[in-house]
Order: C-alpha cells, then sequence, then structure tokens
C-alpha cells in the first residue's frame, strides 16, 4: 500500500512509531468474548426493567 504523505512526513510518522512508549503490546481481540459480555448486559438490563415494571404496577 502506497503513503499519500509526502516522503519526509513519512519518515517523521515512522520515527515517531519506532519510539518505545508508542510500541504496546496488547492481547489478540477475542470477538467471541465481547459477544458473550454484550449478551449478558442486555439480559441483566432486561431483566432489570422487568423487574422494575413489575414493582411498580
Amino acid at each position: 500500500m502506497t503513503s499519500r504523505l509526502k516522503p519526509d512526513d513519512q519518515e517523521r510518522v515512522e520515527e515517531y512509531l519506532r519510539l518505545t512508549q508508542h510500541r504496546v503490546e496488547r492481547k489478540p481481540f477475542r470477538p467471541w468474548l465481547l459477544l458473550c459480555v454484550v449478551l449478558v448486559v442486555v439480559i441483566g438490563l432486561g431483566a432489570l426493567s422487568r423487574l422494575l415494571s413489575y414493582l411498580t404496577l
């Protein structure tokens, strides 16, 4: 992929990214964990909503 930056600007970007404080080791993305968390939150909020409606009526 070619860059749309000028060569000197691209050089500055690469130099910035080479600095140690910009190299962060991250865990691999786990979409199934994200899906489970979203489902738990949605089900939990739905149950809370039903409980509140039962208590107020």
